[in-house]
């Protein structure tokens, strides 16, 4: 009697189990039918309308609905990408991603970012971190290179070399744009004032070069050289800096005080603080030129 209500024990143990072992298959089932429902609602809107398209699950108008309003998607993305562009005055060119490592909790890409802002035509590369604790996610930037194409960055490339280090890639599009818009002022300066007085002002590099020269129309030899620069500390601090130079053969020096020729650097200095840079350079095209163009 004992063993037979042992093996009715046992039979009962065993029932108890399958059902609950059938009840978590059910939990799980309605977990999985949860989770993809889940997934499907992340494909919102018109996405998931396109999902559906491709998969041939709508006909007719609803094709040509799906169509338009992609259509309508994609020009107001460009419209956005347009105004993004005239606001921070960067254009990017293309992004290119490659995955070097994947994991449940870590992520490694390379990118590749290329773009225009004004006339600096740059190059972005930087590995991508993505480590993932607990519920935070944290991405940090290595090995970042930075490449920019321009004539004058000798004063530039102390700033890039403090970005790389420090990988601080907002600081670096934050201060390209500053200097481009320094750069930019100077060249619509100086071209403002090459065709106001074509006879004295001279580019001999062009409108977007650092230099002008002032010729006097009845001194040939006799030139003044306004250097412009735009210097860029370490910190990404964008200063203009002008600076007058004076080139007369030695003929002519004898006919002036060494004096205030040695002085007209300092005397230009001067000018700059009380006048600013397009007044002062004005200054000097006056008394350079004793008939200006009209």
């Amino acid at each position: 009697m004992m063993e037979k209500m042992s093996e009715e024990n046992i039979e009962e143990v065993l029932e108890t189990q399958i059902e609950q072992l059938q009840a978590e298959v059910e939990d799980l089932q309605q977990q999985q039918q949860d989770n993809h429902k889940d997934i499907l609602f992340n494909f919102r809107g018109h996405m998931q309308d396109a999902m559906s398209y491709i998969c041939g699950q709508k006909h007719g108008a609803e094709k040509e609905k799906v169509l338009s309003r992609l259509k309508e998607e994609v020009e107001e993305m460009e419209e956005d990408l347009k105004l993004q562009t005239r606001m921070n005055g960067i254009s990017l060119k293309s992004c290119t991603t490659k995955t070097l490592k994947k994991s449940e909790q870590k992520l490694i890409q390379q990118l590749c970012v290329s773009g225009v802002c004004s006339d600096l035509v740059f190059q972005v590369e930087f590995l991508l971190s993505a480590v993932k604790k607990g519920e935070q996610l944290k991405k940090t930037i290595s090995d970042l290179n930075v490449v920019i194409d321009a004539s004058e960055l000798q004063t530039f490339s102390s700033f890039l070399s403090g970005v790389e280090e420090s990988r601080d890639l907002l600081l670096f599009f934050r201060t390209l744009r500053t200097f481009s818009d320094r750069c930019e002022d100077r060249r619509r300066t100086f071209q403002h004032f090459q065709e106001k007085y074509p006879s004295v002002v001279s580019l001999p590099a062009g409108s977007g070069s650092e230099v002008m020269t002032l010729n006097h129309p009845e001194l040939p030899g006799c030139v003044l050289i306004l250097h412009w620069s735009v210097e860029v500390c370490r910190e990404g601090g964008v200063t203009p800096k002008m600076e007058l130079l004076t080139k007369i053969p030695e003929k002519a020096l004898k006919l002036f005080p060494s004096q205030a020729v040695g002085g007209a650097a300092e005397a230009f200095q001067s000018l700059l603080r009380v006048l600013g840079f397009e007044a002062a350079i004005e200054a000097v095209i006056m008394a350079v030129s004793l008939s200006p163009d009209t």
